[in-house]
């Protein structure tokens, strides 16, 4: 399941496209048309700096914007910076675990397509595209 993190970080990448205009854009702004906590945000928004998906300033014009184009971005990688891994089951989220039925696992090949079919849904899927879909 995809966590309020991951959905808010989705929703703040596009409203940061949506009006983009050169200047960082003040993160009230953008909790008051998403309708959000811009207490939540700080903590979503930080994630994304270090993330390397945003770039903020503080102070008198702060703000954030996005480091690249909109159209440069796929909701995967904003996806998986938020919510760590998108697998499905256990055994595929966490490489470490040694599970004992793994050789014999008869379902195991299904949950790993079901993993690629998700991974290259959202990878194939770009904030303009979901740009696209709210004119």
């Amino acid at each position: 399941m995809i966590s309020t993190k991951g959905r808010y970080a989705i929703r703040v990448m596009l409203d940061l496209a949506e009006h983009e205009d050169g200047s960082y854009i003040p993160l009230k702004d953008i909790a008051a048309r998403q309708q959000l906590s811009k207490k939540y945000l700080e903590i979503i928004v930080k994630d994304m700096v270090t993330g390397g998906l945003l770039v903020g300033t503080s102070g008198k014009g702060g703000g954030y914007k996005l480091c690249r184009k909109p159209e440069e971005y796929s909701i995967g990688e904003i996806l998986e910076l938020m919510e760590r891994k998108l697998s499905s089951v256990a055994c595929l989220a966490d490489k470490n675990i040694d599970c004992p039925r793994k050789s014999e696992c008869r379902t195991l090949p299904m949950w790993e397509e079901y993993d690629r079919m998700v991974h290259d849904f959202f990878y194939n899927k770009k904030l303009t595209d979901l740009m696209e879909e709210n004119k």
